[in-house]
């Protein structure tokens, strides 16, 4: 029986892993959320972030030696597959029975979820949610980050800054540029921007923490956000 096109959520660490720790209650709502829409026959690639467990780790190493970049990475690659291994078990009945790390191996999935992670220095998790939504044909990549939607200027900065209900491709690109480093602050990595701009993806930034409004997006009801396409 042909499966599902699935959708691809690219959940931000610090959504999952705040300064103060894992936010256990978010989870709950998380979960209680995508179970009953994967139930109705909904499928799902959730990708997720390193968090503060990664910046825990890698500012402790750094209190001790210069870090070579790449140990920068691999710092906050582990820390994203010790999310997916967190995420993986809240959804063990419904989840392949691993966390993904390397969307450029075949995988055989028949389950609702998949649960992936990091992958190797030098490519981000939104990279990787790029990467599994074209191998598996997604065409929608939720992004959840600490943000409600992309600003014209930054809105922590700029009182008067605009959200943009839609932007093209290009529009955004020229906002990110065209690098991407370990902690970079952007919206959606811009190595990942540039493959769903050229695959004709569309992405949707929102808010992480509100899963209210992740419903509508999921349910394709009116929604607060970005979309790229």
């Amino acid at each position: 029986m042909k499966q599902k096109t699935p959708t691809v959520i690219s959940i931000g660490g610090s959504i999952v892993v705040p300064k103060e720790g894992i936010d256990v209650e978010y989870l709950k709502v998380f979960r209680g959320l995508i179970r009953p829409l994967a139930a109705a026959g909904q499928r799902f690639i959730i990708v997720v972030g390193g968090g503060h467990t990664a910046r825990a780790y890698q500012k402790a190493a750094s209190a001790i030696v210069k870090l070579n970049p790449q140990d920068v990475d691999w710092l906050g690659i582990h820390a994203t597959r010790l999310n997916g291994q967190l995420l993986r078990a809240l959804f063990r009945d419904l989840a392949l029975s691993r966390v993904v790390k390397d969307p450029t191996k075949p995988v055989r999935w028949t389950e609702p979820l998949m649960i992936a992670a990091g992958w190797k220095p030098g490519w981000s998790t939104d990279y990787v949610a790029t990467r599994l939504a074209h191998k598996f044909k997604a065409k929608h990549v939720v992004n959840l980050t600490n943000i409600d939607a992309v600003y014209d200027k930054d809105p922590s900065r700029f009182e008067d800054a605009e959200p943009y209900d839609k932007l093209s491709w290009a529009a955004f690109r020229k906002l990110v540029g065209d690098t991407w480093s370990p902690g970079m602050n952007a919206p959606f990595d811009p190595i990942a921007s540039k493959l769903a701009h050229k695959w004709g993806m569309t992405v949707t930034i929102a808010a992480g923490k509100d899963l209210k409004n992740l419903k509508n997006i999921l349910t394709g009801k009116k929604f607060k956000g970005t979309t790229i396409s």
